[in-house]
């Protein structure tokens, strides 16, 4: 396989070169110009990108901007800066000439309208969704110290997280490091092992984030089987033209537990990070490099690590239409594990048989991306990917697996008319494993989509789309699924939008859940050969409401219905872990948020709650680690160089849990567990005005020490306080 994947490799990049060459031979021209505010002053680091599509450029120093290699067409530019109103130019017509444009933008307190590339594979703005989505600034790790994008996502409203198991809206309860009904994607590159499927959250090089965006609800109709349940598409950071070096760092503590019989080390433990990048251009050559060194000594025992991650991205332009981006993604973890506590008296030490019990972790991922604008009605994006993951640990009979997972898409958006968008594609991917656990199964996949949204003359836009998907588990029989998707998004007036959306999902089973047999800390995995595809049908109807600038609202209600639904459960015959297929699930709820913002966006208040009820509809209990209510709130203020936040995090207990794992005599005490209150607070302070590139930040979090579990057994992090800064020079 690997020689396949190679061959396709070279195919690919044999494609770019012979399309970039027939450029030499084929007359193109450009749109240029300069970009000047009212007073005809200069405006730079504007971002002027073609509409329905990701290519694009931003202005220089001088305003100056210039998009090249264009045939010719009708052409729609969008021009957007932090200060200035959005201005959009529409038809732009390039017959045998060149076009110089002067532009004007307005200043404006408003701020630009979010943007996201995840709902449709191209740039769309976030009001016109038929879906809901949210979006992370990459600023929010630096500021509030995040190390891992998992810390940062259980801020998300209709997000929950059980350790590091995504939930969105419900889709996902526990499975112990086996599958996920999220996708995670850097740059649109999924991010999935090819072994358990599992999203490897502290993977990501959270310093070179841009921004996340994420889509809630069955996603399948454009990413696939992992998608049942949304999309987490993490945006890397642009390219300097300039050369730029940041350096982030923090050092914290942990401080004493709340209860003297837990404070097993008699002392407060450390924890740090360092991340160093760089960041520069020559010529047509651009990249952004980083290494990041994490270490912790844990507030439990025998729960310390140190990681290593490592980041590159390379983009050559062939021209300001065309580019191949190269990314690889190394991580590397030596760390000691905590799978559950002694006792409740012993909340923070681990049972005696378990001590000293030792994971090795090594994961790369390899990736290329191409983009073309081939002319007026074509965008060409085609990527390939390597992912290899290898774990190990030191059980009696060690556990250890690795997997290659080769994956590649070609997809084809085109602007059929100006108000219809056909964004089409094919993926295929591959797998082969070798492992103690699973043995040496192979999977592979193909999955085939076609989305049209389409804009129509009143405020109304909807979106229709289809995907095939087919898969096969090694010596299992495959499966395969078509994927409709229907959608509407109607702009009933200027502030009051509603949205609705249905579509299904489909999920093929991971190798691991089919083939694992293993034990591990007195959990005895067997496999299951009978298992079975699942699938789901998702309906949402939203609205949002803006009264006002400083005022935002969003309701949305939800109805999603899972089929063979895919979950862990202890067989009674013999007291092991299997995983089977539910016969029916379905999880009801809604979401409601508030933005509020005071003084000219000095002060932000925002509120979120969810109510979400999931079953099982065969015993009528509920789906495990599944909370019927979730709240999150902030307050953020920002003035005179510095900045104040506070967030609340309220979940109520979970109904449902691993209670064999109780009854089994595994985790003693097992059955405690309580609703969730934290508490975080931030302070920050900028001395950009003083002409110094630095920022501080002072992090202190579960303010109250509060002592809570999202996974049975395992207490969350108790209070900590941390000190961050980002220099940039």
């Amino acid at each position: 396989m690997k020689k396949n994947f190679l061959k396709y490799f070279f195919v690919l990049t044999l494609l770019i070169l012979l399309i970039n060459a027939n450029k030499l031979f084929a007359q193109t021209y450009s749109i240029s110009g300069v970009i000047t505010d009212t007073k005809s002053k200069p405006v730079p680091g504007v971002n002027v990108f073609i509409i329905k599509t990701n290519i694009g450029t931003a202005s220089d120093d001088k305003g100056n901007f210039k998009i090249s290699e264009l045939k010719n067409g009708t052409y729609t530019l969008e021009f957007s800066a932090i200060g200035y109103e959005k201005l959009i130019k529409e038809n732009i017509v390039i017959q045998d000439k060149s076009i110089i444009l002067n532009i004007v933008l307005k200043e404006s307190i408003i701020q630009t309208e979010e943007v996201l590339v995840t709902a449709g594979k191209y740039k769309q703005k976030k009001s016109e969704l038929p879906v809901s989505a949210e979006i992370i600034a990459g600023s929010e790790f630096t500021e509030r110290n995040f190390s891992n994008l998992a810390d940062a996502v259980r801020y998300v409203p209709g997000v929950t997280m059980t350790e590091d198991q995504i939930s969105i809206r419900g889709s996902s309860g526990y499975s112990r490091g086996t599958g996920s009904r999220a996708l995670l994607a850097i740059d649109g590159l999924p991010f999935y092992t090819g072994d358990t499927g599992e999203i490897v959250w502290e993977m990501i090089p959270v310093s070179e984030i841009q921004r996340v965006e994420i889509i809630k609800g069955a996603a399948s109709s454009l990413y696939g089987s992992s998608a049942i349940g949304g999309v987490v598409n993490c945006l890397t950071r642009d390219i300097s033209e300039k050369p730029l070096t940041i350096i982030n760092g923090f050092y914290g503590i942990f401080d004493r537990p709340y209860y003297n019989e837990w404070d097993w080390s008699g002392k407060r433990r450390p924890f740090n990070g360092l991340t160093l990048s760089h960041s520069n251009t020559f010529g047509n050559l651009g990249f952004n490099i980083s290494f990041t060194r994490l270490e912790e000594s844990s507030y439990r025992q025998d729960d310390d690590f140190k990681k290593y991650i490592g980041f590159l991205k390379t983009i050559y332009n062939f021209s300001s239409v065309s580019s191949l981006t190269f990314m690889a993604n190394t991580f590397n973890k030596r760390a000691e594990q905590f799978l559950y506590w002694k006792d409740s008296r012993n909340a923070l030490v681990m049972p005696d048989k378990n001590l000293n019990d030792r994971i090795e972790t090594n994961r790369y991922l390899f990736g290329l991306i191409y983009k073309n604008l081939i002319n007026d009605k074509f965008l060409l994006n085609a990527n390939v990917s390597y992912y290899r993951n290898n774990f190990k640990d030191n059980e009696i009979i060690p556990n250890e697996s690795t997997s290659n997972l080769y994956r590649g898409e070609l997809q084809l958006n085109s602007n059929l008319t100006d108000f219809i968008v056909l964004t089409s594609g094919i993926e295929g991917n591959f797998s082969k494993v070798n492992s103690s656990l699973f043995g040496n199964p192979v999977l592979h996949g193909v999955g085939v989509y076609s989305v049209a949204d389409i804009s129509f003359s009143f405020p109304l836009i909807t979106s229709i789309g289809l995907r095939y998907d087919y898969s096969k588990l090694d010596s299992l029989d495959g499966s395969g699924m078509i994927s409709p998707k229907f959608g509407f998004n109607y702009k009933v007036l200027n502030n009051f939008i509603l949205r609705s959306s249905l579509g299904t999902g489909f999920r093929a089973p991971t190798l691991s859940e089919a083939f694992t047999s293993t034990s591990s800390s007195g959990i005895i995995v067997k496999p299951n050969p009978n298992i079975k595809s699942e699938h789901n049908l998702t309906v949402e109807f939203g609205l949002n409401y803006s009264p006002f600038n400083q005022l935002n609202l969003d309701l949305a209600v939800f109805n999603n219905e899972y089929y063979d639904m895919i979950e862990p459960g202890i067989d009674p015959k013999d007291g092991k872990v299997v995983f089977t297929n539910l016969v029916r699930a379905r999880i009801q709820g809604l979401e409601t948020s508030a933005l509020i913002n005071i003084l000219t966006d000095q002060l932000t208040l925002s509120f979120n709650y969810t109510y979400m009820w999931a079953r099982d509809l065969e015993t009528g209990l509920a789906l495990r680690y599944r909370p019927r209510h979730i709240f999150y709130s902030g307050i953020d203020f920002r003035k005179w160089n510095f900045e104040a936040e506070i967030n609340f995090r309220y979940t109520s207990r979970v109904e449902e849990i691993d209670e064999e794992l109780i009854d089994l005599g595994i985790v003693v005490d097992g059955e405690l567990r309580v609703p969730v209150y934290t508490t975080d607070l931030k302070l920050g302070y900028n001395f950009l005005s003083t002409g110094f590139p630095l920022n501080i930040y002072l992090n202190i979090k579960n303010i109250f020490n509060y002592n809570y579990i999202e996974l049975i057994g395992n207490i969350r992090p108790i209070r900590n306080f941390s000190f961050g800064f980002n220099l940039a020079i």
